[in-house]
């Protein structure tokens, strides 16, 4: 079971990238500062939804998962948006497989939250 919950459509979570850059850039058209702005409206919206999804029922978690997963999908954040998307389907599932998505959520999310500082920091 823990292994089936790293794997989405066949590609193993593990080998997401933490943020996809050239996708980033792709996405603000090359512009520096859209990049800055992107990241930094994600950063503060992942917080806000994975402190709601903590506290909500599942169904509130499944949506705002879904919400978090194309966030993430837009700038680039692979670890967030598949282990959003075990959290979304999770959802509806046993109260225990939501609480380790939740985890497994938590930690992916606080990883690219770091990221994203230390790129606001050094450009």
């Amino acid at each position: 079971m823990a292994q089936a919950a790293n794997v989405i459509d066949g590609h193993d979570s593990t080998c997401a990238p933490v943020l996809d850059q050239a996708h980033l850039k792709r996405m603000a058209f090359g512009d520096r500062n859209l990049e800055r702005e992107l990241l930094t409206l994600f950063d503060r919206q992942s917080e806000i939804l994975l402190s709601r999804m903590c506290v909500n029922d599942p169904a509130a978690v499944a949506t705002l998962a879904h919400t978090l997963k194309g966030s993430a999908c837009g700038i680039g954040a692979g670890i967030v948006a598949q282990a959003a998307e075990v959290a979304e389907v999770a959802a509806a599932g046993a109260p225990a497989e939501l609480n380790a998505a939740l985890d497994r959520l938590g930690l992916a999310v606080g990883e690219t939250r770091a990221l994203i500082a230390e790129l606001l920091n050094t450009h």
